[in-house]
């Protein structure tokens, strides 16, 4: 059975995003956390809403390389070559237990697709941001996962303060 998991970065507020910056951008800048990402994500299966996959689009230019990138949209006639294009949660899902190699699937936002993904989920991986920021778009409640590690706080070259934590239901 694969572990489905959520891999996210919010700030103290449960926020992720603000859907007036530009395409592509984050509310904050950790190169160590993208760092993160890439390692754990690699080879394994990644599942977004169209908005994130176009976000990725217009930052990296291509959909995430070493990964099947899996793109939920209402829009029946979207379609990227190097994407699987589905219209749930449920059906990424399906998609991704049958994709090769992988015994973890990652639910990599946005907000909407970590809604709906949340009760599939098994473990959560939080970059848990200092501060509060003007968001408007926000991580679901998730006090039904329980912290099994927390790696100290860290700080950026530029002062921003961050942790990272594992949660499990």
């Amino acid at each position: 059975m694969k572990i489905v998991s959520i891999i996210v970065a919010a700030d103290k507020n449960r926020g992720i995003g603000k859907t007036t910056l530009d395409v592509g951008k984050l509310l904050w800048n950790i190169p160590e956390d993208l760092k993160r990402f890439r390692e754990l994500t690699m080879d394994h299966p990644v599942i977004m809403g169209r908005k994130t996959f176009e976000s990725v689009l217009s930052y990296l230019k291509k959909p995430f390389p070493g990964r099947t990138n899996i793109v939920i949209t209402r829009d029946k006639n979207y379609k990227y070559e190097d994407a699987v294009v589905v219209d749930s949660v449920e059906s990424a899902l399906k998609e991704a237990k049958n994709s090769p190699g992988s015994n973890e699937i990652f639910i990599i936002g946005g907000g909407q697709i970590f809604e709906q993904a949340l009760p599939f989920a098994n473990r959560i991986y939080l970059t848990l941001v200092d501060g509060q920021y003007d968001a408007d778009t926000f991580f679901p409640d998730y006090s039904q996962f329980k912290k099994v590690l927390n790696k100290k706080e860290m700080q950026t070259e530029n002062g921003l303060k961050f942790s990272w934590q594992t949660l499990e239901r």
